[in-house]
């Protein structure tokens, strides 16, 4: 499979938007994930978002409990882009943003952010988030 290219990355203000987007391979279809991840310096990488492909037209999404009510992720229709919206970006949110996918995943699976899970990654986006 091809590997995920990211893009949009950015230095935004405290406060400010951003959105990533991601371009995955044509053969993530059913029972396939696309997720979000980040690594601040010195830390773990963690999930952030993630799209359950369910069908061609029914996703589900998760969120981690530190995005949830600010980032929205969803796929654009017709397009291999499955992109990140993220508003009231504090500098908590500075970190690089890397897009994952996985095949043939159960809902579950995909719902636990669990970096171990995904097999494709892309190089990563930078976002910085000044005070």
């Amino acid at each position: 499979q091809a590997q995920p290219v990211e893009s949009g990355g950015d230095s935004v203000q405290a406060g400010g938007s951003l959105t990533l987007s991601c371009t995955y391979s044509p053969y993530i279809t059913r029972g396939a994930c696309t997720a979000w991840f980040r690594q601040a310096p010195g830390k773990e990488r963690e999930g952030v978002a993630t799209l359950y492909h369910a069908t061609p037209i029914t996703f589900y999404e998760s969120y981690a409990p530190f995005v949830e009510g600010r980032f929205t992720i969803f796929r654009i229709n017709g397009k291999n882009t499955v992109n990140l919206e993220m508003n009231s970006l504090s500098h908590n949110d500075t970190a690089i943003y890397y897009c994952a996918t996985a095949s043939n995943i159960p809902k579950d699976a995909c719902q636990r952010r669990s970096p171990g899970d995904f097999d494709n990654w892309g190089q990563g986006t930078q976002v910085t988030v000044s005070s």
